[in-house]
């Protein structure tokens, strides 16, 4: 069901840090015009960590209503509580969702046994269906391959989101699951080379302010395209890498306000990218072909 270029959505806010629907709805009409995949809606690009339950649950809502049945959402319903997972993914099937991304939990550290407790108790109280998220630069956590091996067995765990980068990763785990779990790239840089080694996508923050190129690269690297898939790939190398100059989501919201998509908003913690690195995601996006 999932599968190409799935924007990891960013949660549009003024600039006092309140919810922005509006541009939530703009967002939302932009990627479906664009040929978008799918859309993951609070996930962590979408600040989740700093949402709290209510609007984390109304952002969903929204993206749903929004989308009106055009294009899937994955909802991000992940946190360092299992409780707390299992409401939010309740939520979100609650809300019409097509599936849940669930991230590991952060900071706590579980072990590989916890991990696969924690996952298996959310997939066991909500039937939605789950794509498991592994990003330990992020979470100080790291979800093992025989760890997602033993978890692919569980029948709502449907793919997992790998962002580490590491294509040998990717290729292990591919071996180890077969087609008992679909594979995601989290990692815009090298998801163009895990889905030609049999990755079916990438939850890309690249395709927040390049979705029809994001689409396009995806689809060309799905049909076994290496020559296009690199072709389509190569203006878009500055901004996988740029889009990273501060914490994610800092330089994406900068671009998409200089886009004229959204206001200037961001919740502390995160601050506004500083003007040194302006110039720099600027260029990215010019040599995107998305900004001139």
């Amino acid at each position: 069901m999932f599968h190409g270029s799935m924007v990891a959505l960013v949660t549009p806010m003024q600039a006092d840090g309140s919810l922005d629907a509006e541009s939530l709805g703009r967002l939302v009409e932009f990627h479906v015009e664009s040929g978008t995949d799918a859309i993951v809606a609070v996930g962590t690009t979408g600040e989740s960590a700093t949402l709290d339950h209510q609007e984390h649950c109304r952002v969903i809502r929204q993206v749903v209503e929004f989308s009106g049945g055009r294009i899937p959402v994955i909802a991000g319903t992940g946190a360092n509580a299992t409780s707390e997972a299992i409401a939010l993914t309740r939520c979100a099937m609650e809300a019409g969702a097509d599936a849940c991304l669930l991230v590991t939990p952060y900071y706590n550290k579980p072990t590989q046994e916890g991990l696969y407790q924690h996952f298996r108790s959310v997939a066991e109280a909500v039937p939605i269906a789950q794509i498991l998220y592994n990003v330990p630069g992020r979470t100080a956590c790291d979800l093992l391959p025989e760890t997602v091996e033993r978890l692919a067995s569980i029948s709502n765990i449907i793919g997992l989101k790998e962002a580490t980068g590491d294509l040998q990763r990717g290729r292990e785990i591919l071996e180890r699951c077969g087609d008992r779990i679909d594979l995601y790239s989290g990692d815009d840089s090298s998801a163009r080379e895990l889905i030609l080694s049999g990755a079916k996508g990438d939850i890309s923050v690249t395709a927040n302010v390049a979705p029809r190129q994001m689409h396009e690269m995806c689809s060309a690297a799905l049909e076994g395209d290496r020559e296009r898939a690199e072709e389509l790939d190569r203006p878009l190398r500055d901004l996988h890498r740029d889009l990273f100059l501060e914490s994610n989501p800092i330089p994406v919201k900068w671009a998409l306000q200089e886009m004229g998509l959204i206001p200037p908003g961001i919740r502390l913690p995160l601050t506004p990218l500083v003007e040194r690195y302006h110039d720099s995601v600027r260029q990215a996006l010019g040599k995107a072909g998305v900004l001139e």
